[in-house]
């Protein structure tokens, strides 16, 4: 177990981290479509409900959000044998995938269609702010993470492993209690659906 930093230990890292310059960074955000077909909601729907994005087992869903997340880590070795990270840049690409028609639908379903794909596309993206907190909840709490006696630097590699999961656990925790309460009786997701089978 990696004992906690002494006061002495911590200022000198967060001086370390300081020391760095702040590079900014910023999220790729891209849409992926899937084909729907449809003259009706009630059709586009049920089109949905047979060619939507496949999240477990043959389970599927109407839009779904993944991302790719990877890191430019600096580990820094320490004269006193300890180690530290001194920088954590991220690369991250976050993919929303949503329905689109085939083909133009009839001008009676296009404004209801519209409604519900602009819906569906700010729900989705309420989860890639929450993939984006997290990554930057990475961030504040790896650059300056130190460990003392640790040639090779893996307790801090042991270490960030523990926030990297805590963290994770925490982001799907959030878009899995976002999604209890949008897709429940009466929440958005579900007004959408209904909107989009009577034409409101």
């Amino acid at each position: 177990m990696i004992r906690s930093l002494s006061f002495a230990a911590a200022f000198a890292a967060s001086c370390i981290a300081l020391a760095q310059p702040a590079l900014a960074w910023e999220a790729v955000e891209q849409v992926r479509t899937y084909p729907v077909s449809g003259q009706s909601g009630p059709e586009l729907y049920k089109s949905i409900g047979e060619n939507g994005p496949v999240i477990s087992g043959n389970r599927r869903t109407i839009a779904h959000t993944t991302f790719k997340l990877t890191w430019r880590r600096d580990y820094k070795q320490r004269a006193d044998g300890g180690c530290v990270i001194a920088r954590n840049i991220p690369k991250l690409i976050i993919t929303y995938t949503l329905p689109k028609p085939l083909g133009p639908v009839p001008a009676a379903v296009a404004s209801s269609w519209k409604r519900f794909y602009d819906g569906l596309a700010k729900h989705e993206r309420v989860h890639g702010q929450y993939i984006i907190e997290m990554v930057r909840a990475i961030e504040d709490v790896s650059v300056g993470l130190s460990a003392p006696d640790d040639p090779g630097c893996h307790k801090v590699r042991a270490e960030l492993q523990r926030h990297l999961k805590r963290l994770s656990d925490e982001q799907r925790a959030r878009g899995r209690d976002f999604d209890r309460v949008e897709m429940g009786d009466g929440g958005a997701v579900q007004q959408l659906v209904l909107g989009l089978l009577t034409g409101r």
